[in-house]
């Protein structure tokens, strides 16, 4: 992606944020929006790819403090107009030239997949720094790093708590086999750029200034390609498929976000790949609950089990356990299985936390009415008196 793409493009309108939008914001809405266009959820739908990449843009332009900063900025400036009034003026401070002259004929990104081929490599601010120092170009073309991938897995409670290794298919651009990403037919090789010898860039003079602008011969990318690659097109990329096999550590937690070195998108120009991220979602468990490094269990018990005690046998995620709940228990009481819970990675593990409700009957035989009348004669009254000072007060 080039500066002049980012005077074209509204970011921020593209992920339906504001311009002020924190970074979680802006995480929140590229997520809901990569789901929604995601190429494997809309086979065959080339709008919704292209949705996707606008959305995945956005995002590597945004997520990025200075990518973000150098954007606001520049789009700040050309659409005030002050830069090229001041450009045109002639008057102390302006300078003999138009900005816009530094896009003219540049024409579509070719390059590896990810890379963006134009100027030669340099940023919007290389390129300005060059115009007003009245030097030439302060980088040339080279290796540039792959941009980010982000995933979404959904994993059962148990994998979560366990560890589980999962494959995972992904569809992303990556380096075309056929030409190896050099964009030329097989048998044949790019060659130098004659106007700029390879640079990208080419400086020109005008009065007592010189400025640096992209290669209009080569596109600012220092080769050109006479016989393009059928596979790519002369691009050097293609979007592929690819599968990895995700080690997913015990004790993974939902929302959780696994880091994945150097299993993003292809560097360009023999650059190091990006970084997959890999957002964890976890299924509910129908007993379990998780509360840190420890599950949780609620297990019914009967009104003569909580007054008399009993002996509980529960299960936990591998096999079962005996709890003793002591006579007089209350419900609500929390009894613990130590050791019984999510495994850290020091080894230790968390508690199994069973809480237990006492359950009251719907139906009674009369011979258990009869007998709990009579349980009833035997026990003393709760104790309400502080209840019925606040009572008398309405007698």
């Amino acid at each position: 992606m080039s500066s002049k793409d980012w005077l074209e493009k509204d970011f921020y309108a593209v992920l339906g944020v504001a311009k002020s939008a924190s970074p979680e914001e802006i995480k929140k809405a590229y997520r809901k929006l990569a789901r929604e266009s995601h190429p494997d959820h809309n086979p065959g739908d080339a709008e919704a790819e292209e949705r996707f990449k606008a959305v995945s843009e956005a995002y590597d332009v945004l997520t990025d403090p200075r990518k973000r900063k150098e954007y606001d900025e520049m789009r700040s400036l050309f659409g005030s107009g002050a830069f090229r009034r001041n450009a045109r003026s002639g008057g102390p401070g302006g300078y003999p030239f138009d900005v816009s002259d530094l896009f003219g004929g540049v024409g579509q990104p070719g390059g590896a997949a990810g890379g963006d081929r134009r100027f030669g490599g340099a940023g919007f601010s290389d390129l300005f720094s060059s115009i007003f120092s009245g030097g030439g170009p302060t980088r040339t073309r080279g290796p540039a790093r792959g941009r980010d991938v982000e995933a979404e897995v959904m994993l059962d409670f148990g994998d979560a708590v366990r560890g589980v290794t999962v494959p995972l298919t992904l569809r992303a651009p990556g380096v075309c086999d056929t030409c190896d990403g050099d964009g030329a037919k097989p048998g044949t090789l790019p060659r130098t750029c004659s106007e700029c010898r390879g640079a990208g860039v080419v400086t020109r003079n005008q009065g007592s200034f010189s400025f640096s602008e992209p290669c209009r011969e080569c596109q600012g990318v220092g080769t050109i390609v006479d016989e393009k690659c059928p596979e790519c097109r002369g691009t050097g990329g293609v979007t592929k498929s690819r599968t990895l096999n995700v080690r997913f550590p015990a004790g993974v937690s939902d929302g959780q976000r696994i880091r994945l070195a150097g299993r993003g998108e292809p560097g360009d120009r023999g650059g190091p790949p990006g970084d997959l991220y890999v957002l964890v979602k976890v299924r509910e468990d129908d007993l379990f609950g998780r509360s840190g490094d420890d599950l949780t269990l609620t297990v019914p018990i009967t009104i003569a089990e909580a007054v008399l005690g009993t002996d509980l046998r529960v299960p936990t995620l591998d096999s079962a356990v005996t709890l003793r709940v002591p006579p007089g228990t209350p419900s609500g009481r929390t009894l613990r299985a130590r050791g019984r819970g999510v495994v850290r990675r020091d080894g230790q593990a968390g508690d199994l936390l069973v809480t237990v409700e006492i359950v009251v009957p719907e139906q009674l035989s009369p011979e258990a009415r009869k007998a709990l009348e009579e349980f009833a004669a035997q026990t003393p009254a709760a104790a309400r008196e502080h209840l019925d000072v606040r009572v008398r007060r309405f007698n």
